[in-house]
């Protein structure tokens, strides 16, 4: 199984980059994932007229399963209401024999910081609580500090009792966005998978604009990170099963 894992689109702001948009579409519809996470900042200031430009690109990426949870720049001017009304819920989930997927939206109205809330604790152990699948939660914010990207400020307030929730689950993977730094932690027996921006230049140093992908084999994990520019993949993490 193969989990295409973009974020932070930001679009129609000033730092979107329109070839680079045609550029993921072209990569991703090649790659044939079964799934697509998108974990947040569709949009720039949640506008209608944003989230309506987000839809038709999105319609573009012939993926069947979209997995899709607002980011804080979503959220703004009550932008949460419109992406309920275009994805339906801001807690998707997806779930098949082999793979259950479960989203959280970490924001809050109209500012930067994350929070997952009390009122949602039991909805991740109800919907990650199976056995013998392969356990993935998914939310915008970051639950540790990524390095190299400033003064750590937007972690969600409760990230501990989330990270506490994903040792008690045995949680194999956590996917966030935010920061524009594809990155990877391990905590316990859960890795925690970060995608940089996928189209804006919005970037860190000399990053450039990626994507990753998290391939689910018989015998292992594989995680990779697609440059956008020039269509090289990475392996960031190989983990036997």
């Amino acid at each position: 199984m193969k989990i295409a894992h973009i974020s932070d689109l930001h679009f129609l702001s000033s730092h979107f980059v329109s070839e680079w948009g045609k550029r993921v579409i072209e990569l991703i519809n090649s790659l044939e994932p079964e799934i697509l996470v998108i974990t947040g900042d569709i949009t720039e200031e949640g506008y209608q007229e944003e989230y309506e430009e987000a839809v038709v690109y999105l319609d573009k990426l012939e993926v069947k399963n979209k997995v899709v949870v607002p980011g804080n720049h979503d959220a703004r001017n009550e932008g949460y209401k419109i992406f309920e009304e275009v994805f339906l819920t801001r807690f998707p989930k997806y779930e098949d024999t082999e793979v259950v997927i479960y989203g959280i939206d970490s924001s809050e109205p109209d500012i930067d910081d994350g929070h997952i809330g009390r009122e949602n604790y039991d909805n991740i152990r109800k919907n990650l609580s199976v056995k013998e699948k392969v356990k993935i939660l998914t939310m915008h914010h970051h639950l540790i500090p990524i390095p190299g990207t400033g003064r750590e400020r937007h972690i969600p307030v409760d990230a501990g009792e989330v990270l506490n929730l994903c040792k008690e689950l045995e949680i194999n993977f956590v996917l966030s966005g935010h920061k524009h730094k594809p990155w990877v932690w391990k905590f316990e027996s859960t890795y925690l998978i970060t995608a940089g921006t996928a189209t804006t230049r919005r970037l860190k140093a000399k990053g450039y604009p990626s994507f990753n992908i998290l391939e689910i084999k018989e015998n292992k994990f594989v995680i990779k990170e697609m440059n956008i520019i020039n269509g090289k993949i990475r392996d960031m993490l190989i983990i036997k099963r």
